[in-house]
């Protein structure tokens, strides 16, 4: 097939730039967009992010956003997320009171006391789900996280891998054509590009 539509979502939770560039170092033709009708279009989408829950639904929501990811992912297309972009598919966040995207049922929880706030910096991922986008990555391997939540989803048998701060987080889901990760492989070294070319590559399988 021809190189595939990668859309990257930008609704102003930064990262998007990063993201791009880790995509064209292992080959993809990604493109940032905050139109709607260019998500929808979208041959596999994109949806990284840092920041607050709350404040980043409603830039979806002002942007037009939430209706068009919702419709992607619902039209089963290749659908990649990045820290925020997975602690957003719950139905909700302890982090504020905005709804988030409720694509899978569970809760977007706060980190709990006793580790320092926010998660920074390096730690190990153990797997549980061998998905294409994970081909090749070593269990236990290790990855670059910034977060002070983590998405709960009630239905555990999503947890595609889980790391240990505190408590045993999940760190990684994998539900239908959905993938979001916690950490972030754009800052993860060559493991973390591993990990979008993998996504490349099942898109166009």
């Amino acid at each position: 097939m021809s190189e595939p539509r990668i859309t990257i979502v930008d609704y102003e939770a930064g990262n998007v730039r990063s993201v791009q560039k880790a995509f064209q170092k292992v080959g993809g033709q990604a493109s940032i967009t905050s139109d709607p009708d260019e998500v929808i279009r979208a041959d596999a989408l994109v949806v990284p992010g840092q920041g607050a829950c709350d404040s980043s639904m409603s830039h979806m929501r002002e942007k037009g956003l939430v209706e068009p990811i919702k419709e992607f992912i619902a039209s089963g297309k290749p659908f990649f997320g990045v820290c925020l972009g997975l602690q957003l598919l719950m139905k909700d966040s302890e982090e504020g009171d905005e709804p988030c995207l409720g694509v899978l049922q569970g809760r977007t929880r706060r980190l709990p006391p006793g580790q320092k706030i926010p998660h920074m910096g390096w730690n190990q991922v153990d797997f549980h789900i061998r998905h294409p986008v994970f081909d090749t990555i070593p269990d236990g391997s290790h990855f670059y996280f910034v977060h002070s939540y983590y998405a709960d989803p009630d239905d555990k048998s999503v947890v595609a891998c889980t790391t240990d701060y505190g408590v045993d987080f999940c760190s990684g889901a994998v539900w239908e054509n959905v993938v979001a990760v916690q950490f972030h492989p754009e800052k993860s070294g060559a493991l973390g590009l591993k990990i979008y070319k993998n996504f490349i590559e099942d898109i166009k399988s």
